[in-house]
């Protein structure tokens, strides 16, 4: 398929900018896959919309505080985005500067000098003063993505963070989990709907652009997830009694399909992932997809094109636009159940 297939017109004012002050009380467009019918609702209807013995999967990947600022020994401005810890003081990150980054830069930031040691594919290996989470943890601020232009102030620690976050190692929030609160939870579970968390570490490759017109020929960065022997165990086991996986988020569904053999049976996984998903492929694990709006042209508005059919997402983002709903990180939800394959 062509990039532009995947295109389409956004107002700049519904592109939120700061997160509700209710988490729960984003609005939530909901999709019935074999009919079509749209209705408008709100996250925290999410318990009456699924049925006892379904199961939720969450990732618990935390947002390190990934972006920093040095300058070259010329005073040059520099940015640092990091995309993965690497063993010792080493770590791969964006390096983003007026001029062209060179092996051998030593940029001054706050916390010591950051050294480039060389290129690797679209990112640099760098080395830092300290291990790459605790240094950047202690130094950097939160990587709020490009189209979110103001700066990161304290607030963002704790909204650009789901509340199931534990495992430090993600440069961009799995932002669907940004929705849920303890009371929702609460709610799911007295339903007699289960959590199950799995961990995929977002990378800061998760913002690049598809830059190829022929979808086929775009290379997919990759990024580390896992989920434990006990989770894909109770997740089967669900599923062989007519449960419904629903992927809270992009980036569950995208690990969950990695996981999964042919058959659908769920894997225990510790690896790298970089598949790409797009119309065509056909879905193993998840039933049911509660995900944010995402950019035109993105891998991930390919992926939910995949998920319930290219047409009926512009249908629905057509409803979304329409109706005011505010789209990207800090935006509202739509909540995709999947029609016949």
């Amino acid at each position: 398929m062509r990039r532009q297939d995947f295109s389409y017109d956004l107002p700049e004012e519904l592109i939120a900018q700061v997160p509700l002050a209710e988490r729960s009380a984003s609005r939530m467009l909901v999709l019935d896959g074999p009919t079509g019918a749209l209705a408008d609702r709100a996250v925290r209807d999410l318990p009456g919309l699924l049925q006892p013995g379904d199961l939720l999967v969450l990732n618990d990947t935390r947002v390190v505080a990934a972006r920093l600022v040095g300058v070259k020994p010329s005073g040059g401005r520099v940015e640092v985005l990091l995309e993965r810890d690497l063993a010792g003081h080493e770590a791969l990150a964006q390096l983003a500067a007026s001029k062209p980054i060179r092996e051998g830069l030593e940029v001054q930031t706050a916390g010591g000098t950051v050294r480039v040691l060389g290129r690797e594919a679209e990112l640099w290996r760098i080395a830092l003063p300290a291990p790459a989470l605790e240094f950047f943890e202690r130094w950097g601020e939160v990587p709020l993505p490009p189209y979110i232009r103001r700066p990161a102030d304290h607030t963002d620690r704790e909204r650009y963070q789901s509340i199931f976050a534990r495992a430090p190692g993600a440069v961009a929030a799995p932002t669907a989990g940004l929705h849920f609160t303890p009371d929702l939870e609460a709610a799911l579970r007295e339903r007699g709907i289960g959590l199950n968390r799995i961990t995929l570490h977002v990378g800061a490759g998760t913002f690049l652009p598809v830059k190829v017109d022929d979808t086929s020929e775009h290379k997919m960065h990759s990024e580390w997830g896992t989920i434990s022997p006990e989770v894909a165990e109770t997740l089967n086991a669900a599923r062989a009694k007519g449960g419904r996986v629903v992927a809270i988020g992009t980036t569950s569904l995208r690990l969950l399909e990695s996981a999964a053999a042919e058959n659908g049976i769920i894997q225990p996984f510790s690896d790298d992932t970089a598949i790409f998903i797009t119309p065509g492929y056909r879905f193993r694990a998840v039933d049911i997809l509660l995900t944010n709006f995402h950019l035109p042209r993105s891998t991930l508005f390919m992926l939910v094109s995949a998920f319930s059919g290219l047409e009926t997402m512009k249908r629905v983002y057509a409803h979304a636009i329409e109706n005011g709903y505010r789209f990207y990180s800090y935006g509202d939800a739509c909540l995709l159940f999947r029609g016949q394959d």
